[in-house]
């Protein structure tokens, strides 16, 4: 039996139901293996004294330390996480909350591997704390944890040493592997590990009847992902705006609403264009299903989830060329890779629209992109670990 312990700054709670959904399932498909025993530690950043009592922190007061969160057992430590220091002294302050639970941990149940599914602040203290009961970490790199911390120089240097001093690392594409290796980190010791889609509960309807349940007739295009300036949300709104009797959907919340509230009433596309949004993630399927194009034009990637639940779903892609983005469009059946640019991203919309495949063959695109083949790869990389160990 292989003891796994699940570190993850990035899993949800009772608070926060859609956080770090990915890593949800993922922890859940690996907990169901025969073969494993599995715990998860999800730490929760708090920031220092009377900060505590601000809205959002003191709802995550409410988190409890201990539960079992969906047939796993989670352990839930606070760390501080203070403000202002661009992540500077996260990693200190993770491994000082996590030793007494962990030591608490070992005498019930002795871990044999460490996995680090979000590469900072887990990562570094992963390592950390590797050294301290002697057993191999492996690091989950999945996009910005490494493309933003990495390349910050407070967490530049952490996140570097930590991919040095891992026993395993695995990269949610290609081209994040390729990243990391120029980042410094050690080719050999890094595996690509695609993440997976249900296929069951992503799968293409009848579009008519979906977009008619939504309101909408005519062409639908749909950006799911966080309102942030990263996600080139403005990019597919004016690509949209040059596309008469197009309606463009947007699933997500974040800083960057009102900004984007705002260039929607410049350009004049209030009748067309709508913010939803965060959306429980039991209501994406139906809504990736209607749409006759997903787009999301951001600035870097690993290589999204929602590329995938799109491509089951039978709706093609219009995505730039970041991350993984030509692992995931392979053929015209997945959409168009193109530059994030309002022309660019009107003219790839546009072509789609107009020579749509057929919703079968788009899906057979995602046919790779299973949650039982990421198990098991991710069973055959820890394992292997612990047998090198």
């Amino acid at each position: 039996m292989l003891r796994v312990l699940t570190l993850s700054t990035l899993f949800p709670d009772s608070t926060r139901p859609n956080f770090g959904g990915f890593v949800e399932r993922q922890t859940l498909g690996l907990a169901a293996h025969p073969k494993v025993d599995l715990r998860v530690v999800a730490p929760i950043g708090v920031p220092p004294g009377l900060l505590r009592r601000l809205r959002h922190h003191a709802t995550l007061a409410t988190v409890p330390h201990r539960e079992t969160w969906k047939g796993v057992d989670v352990r839930r430590p606070r760390f501080a996480a203070i403000p202002v220091t661009q992540g500077r002294f996260h990693v200190g302050a993770l491994v000082r909350a996590l030793g007494p639970v962990l030591d608490a941990i070992r005498e019930e149940f002795a871990f044999d591997v460490i996995d680090a599914s979000f590469f900072f602040p887990d990562g570094p203290a992963a390592v950390a704390l590797g050294r301290r009961y002697d057993v191999p970490v492996s690091i989950k790199a999945r996009g910005s944890d490494v493309h933003q911390w990495g390349r910050a120089p407070a967490t530049a240097a952490q996140i570097r040493e930590a991919g040095q001093g891992a026993a395993g690392l695995l990269a949610v594409s290609a081209a994040m592997r390729r990243d990391m290796i120029a980042m410094g980190m050690p080719g050999d010791r890094i595996r690509v590990h695609h993440t997976g889609v249900d296929q069951d509960r992503f799968r293409p309807v009848d579009r008519v009847a979906a977009k008619a349940r939504l309101g909408v007739t005519g062409p639908l295009v749909l950006a799911i992902g966080g309102l942030l300036p990263r996600k080139g949300h403005d990019v597919v709104i004016r690509a949209v705006a040059a596309l008469p009797g197009v309606t463009l959907l947007i699933a997500g919340h974040g800083p960057a609403r009102a900004a984007l509230e705002a260039l929607i009433v410049q350009l004049g596309v209030g009748d067309r264009v709508r913010l939803l949004g965060a959306l429980p993630h039991a209501d994406l399927p139906a809504l990736i299903a209607a749409a006759d194009v997903s787009a999301l034009a951001s600035e870097s990637e690993g290589l999204a989830n929602v590329w995938v639940e799109s491509l089951a779903c039978g709706t093609p892609i219009v995505i730039t060329d970041a991350g993984g983005a030509h692992e995931v469009v392979t053929a015209p059946e997945a959409g168009r890779v193109t530059i994030g640019d309002p022309l660019a991203f009107a003219a790839a919309i546009g072509a789609v629209l107009a020579d749509p495949p057929q919703q079968s063959a788009t899906r057979a695109m995602a046919a790779g992109f299973t949650w039982e083949k990421n198990t098991a790869t991710l069973y055959a990389h820890l394992a292997a670990l612990v047998g090198d160990r």
